[in-house]
């Protein structure tokens, strides 16, 4: 399922008058592509991302899956916030469970999937336990797994692994790189960490700020197989510091 971003602008009433979020957005994801978006702050990375999900609709422009306007929510997308959004009277297993109880399918296959993308995301040992038992980063892989369950087009990802330490990221990162390429799932994702953008994405998007707007759309010409060392790696660092110094540049545009 192809997403496209055609000439999107949104602008938000305030008090103090109109404030451009993003304005002239075009932006084209292929099917089984990861996409990173990064940007400081004022570049409209999480109204992007709500625009995508359906959440908000844009002031101009249009955003379309397989050529269709999107009108708002849909199954065709999955969404994780950075914020813990896993359900604490749920067990694990029913947190994956939840979103499948809402469709038409028998309770066999039901059970089934949830057990893949519990196995697929390291739950399956904790699939009775309860959130408040869990670390940081299991709310986060049960957050994963109820998204992905779903069977979603396309996952969309605002800051997921924001609040983690850094050895949970990195886990964090090598987990969704292996859940991407064993579903063949399109991921778009927003960080504002430009290490983590380069290491998990084919492609970064650098956005400017005020109002938010494409600056630069790259390749990640690194092996797709890529683990830890690839960010030791000289290609790596380059990319990492041209990423960098173009967030910097559009920050103060």
């Amino acid at each position: 399922m192809m997403l496209e971003l055609v000439g999107v602008g949104k602008t938000f009433r305030r008090r103090g008058g109109p404030v451009h979020a993003l304005d002239g957005v075009d932006l084209r994801v292929d099917k089984g592509a990861f996409v990173c978006v990064v940007g400081a702050s004022g570049s409209g990375k999480s109204t992007l991302l709500a625009l995508i999900a359906g959440l908000a609709r844009p002031s101009t422009g249009e955003v379309r899956l397989d050529g269709r306007p999107v009108a708002g929510p849909g199954p065709e997308r999955g969404l994780v916030f950075q914020a813990d959004t896993v359900y604490p009277w749920r067990t694990v297993e029913r947190n994956v469970s939840f979103g499948l109880e809402l469709l038409p399918i028998p309770p066999s296959d039901l059970a089934c999937r949830v057990t893949w993308y519990l196995d697929e995301t390291g739950l399956t040992g904790l699939r009775h336990a309860l959130p408040r038992q869990l670390s940081g980063g299991q709310r986060q892989r049960v957050a994963i797994a109820r998204a992905l369950a779903c069977e979603p087009e396309v996952l969309l990802l605002d800051e997921p692994f924001g609040a983690l330490d850094v050895q949970t990221k990195e886990d964090m990162q090598l987990l969704l790189r292996r859940i991407w390429r064993d579903t063949g799932t399109t991921v778009l994702m927003v960080t504002h960490d430009v290490e983590e953008a380069v290491f998990l994405g084919e492609r970064v998007v650098v956005l400017a700020s005020h109002p938010g707007r494409i600056a630069a759309d790259l390749q990640v010409d690194l092996p797709s197989d890529r683990d830890l060392h690839a960010k030791r790696d000289p290609a790596f660092l380059a990319l990492r510091a041209r990423v960098e110094d173009l967030v910097r540049q559009y920050h103060r545009t």
